[in-house]
């Protein structure tokens, strides 16, 4: 039995070593032939473009007008076999792509890089896993895309085989801790020593250790510990902190499943294996184009046994409709007035029936630095002179009219002369720190700019303020409908007492006089002032217009949708151009029909046409660009949307 058992032994070794010699004989005709993957381009790109769909049933064949005004005759046409001539046809033949590089459109700010990963039937193996890496450099950048692996069946059999056997030995961790105990020998013990513990075991009385000790003289713990497996404890413990070595002694290479963009397991290797990768990216400023490469290798198990050659880079010129903005800046014209005027109103309170300004009282001390505030920006002002001021005190309506005529007339006096002396302290102040000269009429001197210009305070007032009380009440949510309709009524009558009189008899007085008429107790200061060397009333001027620059920068960062909401009221080329670049096609086509015909309006039109499905127009509009800017001939095979009928009809044939 033993000799079988060797001679077995010694077959299965000799079987994996001829196994073993196989693959490594294939990966030497590998190194040998520098046998590697081809990385193409995808021969379906053009299909995800809907714009560019093209209906082969109807003949292709029309009349435009060249630039000497002839007429020129448009036709699909390919290369007769037999004759070598250029015939019309009605079929498209299909592409075969071998060139290197491929024109691709930027939407949206967004390219799909397309390309072909084709793996050889002798990279495949079923013992062997081959791993791609593409890179992707974008101007000074460099990014590695999700690989791409081909696992081949007997490596992922293995792969899983390693991953039972790791299994089999977390099962082997005892996670129950009452496994250690010899519950049998315990058993017999208590049944033996202290029979009166043993009746217990079908008791459920709970009994404390201080309890068990009294009564028996050792604790449950003891008895317990004592019964316990103290090796098989270590053992164990040793096996838990021997999971990470033994994951990785049996798990050689992990099952990845996160940042892969292809694991597919190839049953048999009988032909080529061929993958399409899609890479999504966002475009960037000055983006002109985009390499890719492809490098990898091929594993058995964990070792590498062979390194897969470098491709030849895929290169992606992106064209983008950005490219075609206007850089140049625009100017609208503003209308300069020589006078100015501006507004406040600050709730000053006042002392019943007096009219001296009491930056104590109430809330004073707030809105008197406020208006303070304004005061001083107003006068230390570079821009603008401040000429007078009005200072405007309103009532609110309880006591008699004529009481409140003399009360507003006095408090705006009182607020105008209290506001006087802060200016001319205020001025005081920033002239001293000018180095100005200070005379004794308690003028000031600046060489500069001769005596300064005297301010006019002109106190006015607003005994009642019935008007405001008016917009109040029309806003207030605790006043009913009917108790407004009722205030309404009573506001027709004339004599501002009697009508005061008669809201007092109304329920809604106390709201009124509580809640709204404070509000009615206001100063109102109107500033006038005059722009400083102006002498005409107005000038009409130009600035730039930074709404629109604001909408080109975005537009050159790729920014669209801001680029429309910014542009498209100027209704001008770079608003067509941001249309466009978000597929508003019939947008961008209305305004370019109304603007001067450039090469660059020409060339965008015949973009747009061809998305619209309207052939015609766009080689007329595109041989129009031609005519006036020789270098669309070559701007051409950028744009997917010419270059496709450059294609379908040997456009610039000549060149």
């Amino acid at each position: 039995m033993k000799t079988k058992i060797t001679h077995a032994a010694i077959a299965l070794l000799i079987a994996g070593l001829a196994i073993a010699c196989a693959s490594s004989r294939k990966a030497r005709n590998l190194s040998r032939e520098n046998v590697a993957a081809t990385l193409s381009l995808s021969n379906n790109y053009e299909s995800d473009l809907p714009e560019l769909h093209i209906d082969k049933a109807r003949r292709d064949t029309f009349e435009v007008t060249g630039e000497d005004g002839e007429k020129i005759l448009i036709m699909n046409a390919v290369k007769d076999e037999e004759t070598g001539e250029m015939v019309a046809t009605d079929v498209l033949q299909a592409a075969v792509v071998t060139a290197r590089f491929r024109n691709i459109a930027e939407r949206h700010g967004k390219v799909d890089l397309r390309f072909q990963i084709t793996v050889p039937a002798a990279m495949q193996d079923s013992r062997w896993q081959v791993r791609f890496n593409p890179d992707m450099f974008v101007q000074e950048d460099s990014v590695r895309l999700d690989p791409v692996i081909i696992t081949g069946r007997g490596y992922r059999e293995r792969q899983l085989k390693g991953y039972e056997r790791y299994n089999r030995f977390l099962s082997s961790i005892v996670t129950d801790s009452t496994m250690f105990i010899d519950g049998k020998a315990l058993e017999i013990f208590l049944k033996r020593n202290i029979p009166e513990l043993y009746a217990l075991k079908t008791d459920s009385t709970e009994v404390s250790d201080e309890r068990f000790r009294s009564i028996y003289g050792v604790t449950a713990k003891d008895a317990v510990a004592h019964y316990t497996n103290r090796f098989r404890i270590k053992q164990n413990e040793k096996r838990k902190g021997m999971k990470d070595r033994m994951y990785a002694r049996y798990v050689k290479v992990p099952v990845v499943t996160e940042g892969i963009r292809l694991d597919t397991v190839i049953v048999s290797s009988g032909g080529d294996f061929t993958y399409e990768y899609v890479q999504t990216i966002n475009t960037r400023p000055k983006l002109s184009k985009v390499l890719v490469k492809l490098s990898g290798g091929i594993y058995e198990e964990d070792r590498s046994v062979y390194t897969i050659p470098s491709s030849e880079p895929l290169t992606f010129y992106i064209s983008s409709i950005s490219s075609f903005l206007d850089p140049s800046e625009r100017y609208k014209t503003m209308v300069i007035e020589r006078r100015a005027t501006a507004n406040t109103a600050c709730y000053i309170a006042f002392r019943p029936g007096r009219a001296e300004v009491d930056e104590g009282f109430s809330g004073n001390h707030f809105e008197i630095s406020r208006i303070k505030g304004n005061l001083e920006s107003l006068v230390e002002n570079r821009e603008f002179d401040l000429d007078s001021i009005m200072v405007t005190a309103s009532c609110s309506p309880e006591g008699s009219y004529r009481l409140n005529t003399r009360l507003a007339s006095d408090r705006s006096s009182s607020v105008s002369e209290y506001f006087r002396k802060y200016i001319r302290h205020c001025r005081d102040s920033l002239r001293r720190s000018e180095g100005l000269s200070y005379n004794l009429d308690e003028t000031y001197e600046d060489p500069a700019k001769g005596k300064p210009q005297k301010i006019r305070f002109i106190p006015a007032s607003n005994p009642e303020n019935w008007d405001y009380l008016g917009v109040l009440v029309e806003a207030d949510t605790v006043m009913t409908s009917a108790e407004k309709e009722d205030f309404r009524r009573r506001l027709s009558v004339k004599d501002p007492d009697e009508r005061e009189r008669q809201m007092a008899l109304q329920p809604y007085y106390r709201h009124l006089r509580e809640v709204l008429y404070p509000r009615l107790r206001t100063v109102r200061f109107d500033f006038f002032l005059h722009r400083r060397g102006m002498v005409k009333d107005t000038v009409h001027t130009t600035v730039l217009d930074t709404t629109y620059m604001l909408g080109v920068q975005a537009l050159s960062d790729r920014d669209y949708e801001t680029a429309v909401t910014l542009l498209r009221p100027y209704r001008d080329f770079n608003a067509a151009v941001a249309l466009t670049a978000l597929d508003y096609n019939i947008s961008a086509m209305e305004i370019l029909r109304k603007l001067p015909v450039t090469d660059r309006t020409e060339y965008l039109s015949a973009i747009l046409h061809s998305r619209l499905g309207d052939d015609r127009e766009a080689v007329q509009h595109y041989l129009n660009a031609v005519a006036l800017n020789h270098s669309y001939v070559y701007r051409g095979n950028l744009d997917p949307e010419i270059s496709v009928l450059i294609k379908k009809y040997r456009l610039n044939s000549d060149e």
